[in-house]
């Protein structure tokens, strides 16, 4: 089952407006209150157009601290790397901490890289924001399978059907470990499977999303599920 919060936008660019206008406001009540706003960032193409958005913003960048979902095994300045395309549009550009934002060092291997970051997210939760995407086959982070919750809250993703088939991802547990999930889905190739979770199936994407998550969704994502129209 979808996410009770969970809306069909017209389009894309709608979706990467409403998605950063809840960030922002996640972001200066977690500020108000707790003095750090702590976001992890979802990977893939669909969240670049939020982080553009987001990048120019004024905001009080001092206290953000950013995390990823996943990443890929990859060198550090691979143009494939989750946290390259984050860098680029988005972090290059505002005044965050270098200290302050933390990816994944999957450039040294899955396994040790996964070990590293569950050390640092461990004291880190319950995390502010969780930020998702969803693959066309249901997938999420590099999660491609519902076998199981891991003990480590980061985990080394060997043989994913995806290349590169080595990778690093939060677990199942630590996606949930939050005070709001924000789910972005966009694009036709979605449809099926986000037509899928609705029915219940058992997608990675279920298995990780609470039912108090926020899902926004396109039009052409969403046209064959049956939930709440756009908002404004």
């Amino acid at each position: 089952m979808l996410p009770v919060n969970s809306k069909i936008l017209p389009n894309s660019e709608d979706v990467a407006a409403h998605a950063g206008r809840i960030v922002i406001a996640e972001a200066e009540a977690a500020i108000r209150e707790r003095q750090v706003f702590r976001i992890v960032l979802a990977g893939g193409s669909t969240p670049r157009r939020t982080y553009e958005m987001l990048a120019g913003m004024v905001q009080d960048w001092s206290a953000w601290e950013i995390f990823w979902s996943d990443e890929r095994c990859l060198p550090a300045d691979d143009a494939e790397r989750n946290s390259r395309m984050a860098h680029d549009v988005w972090l290059s550009r505002v005044a965050i901490p270098a200290r302050q934002i933390h990816p994944i060092p999957a450039e040294h291997g899955a396994a040790r890289a996964a070990a590293e970051y569950s050390t640092l997210v461990v004291d880190r939760q319950p995390f502010d924001l969780v930020l998702l995407g969803m693959g066309e086959d249901g997938h999420t982070a590099s999660l491609f399978s519902t076998n199981g919750d891991h003990i480590a809250p980061v985990i080394a993703v060997h043989g994913a059907p995806k290349p590169p088939s080595e990778r690093v991802s939060l677990n199942f547990q630590t996606l949930r470990a939050c005070r709001l999930q924000l789910v972005l889905v966009t694009g036709a190739e979605k449809s099926a499977a986000l037509l899928a979770w609705q029915q219940g199936a058992e997608l990675p994407i279920a298995h990780a999303v609470r039912s108090d998550a926020c899902l926004l969704a396109d039009a052409d994502a969403g046209h064959s599920a049956n939930f709440m129209a756009s908002v404004p």
